[in-house]
């Protein structure tokens, strides 16, 4: 994915701290967040150009597996990098992110170790 079609970021994040640790890596990267809190809001950026999805798959207060699966469902989002996180005691969740399209999925501790690299 080149660096245009990723200056765009959509966070589909509800913890303040880590929306917080993605903003400032995109500003590193140059790049703009968009923290969204619906799968219909998630995909209208995606349609807007942005190249990269990062959802928090331990959020409860969020539809964050209809927000994978309306993006990767989309052909038109095809292109669009869906990248997950979550607690690694959290299994099952990571297995129904990738079911529902997510390309990534990372513990969390490997999501902050790998966060410039995603969004570079």
């Amino acid at each position: 994915m080149t660096a245009e079609t990723r200056r765009v970021v959509v966070a589909v994040v509800d913890d303040l701290m880590f929306l917080s640790r993605i903003r400032e890596a995109a500003k590193r990267q140059g790049a703009e967040v968009r923290a969204v809190r619906t799968a219909a809001d998630a995909a209208a950026a995606c349609r807007e150009g942005a190249g990269l999805v990062i959802v928090d798959l331990d959020t409860p207060r969020l539809p964050v597996m209809d927000a994978i699966a309306t993006v990767a469902g989309d052909p038109a989002l095809s292109a669009v990098e869906i990248v997950g996180f979550y607690s690694h005691v959290e299994t099952e969740r990571a297995r129904d992110a990738r079911a529902a399209g997510c390309r990534t999925v990372l513990p969390r501790s490997a999501f902050v170790r790998r966060l410039d690299e995603l969004l570079g």
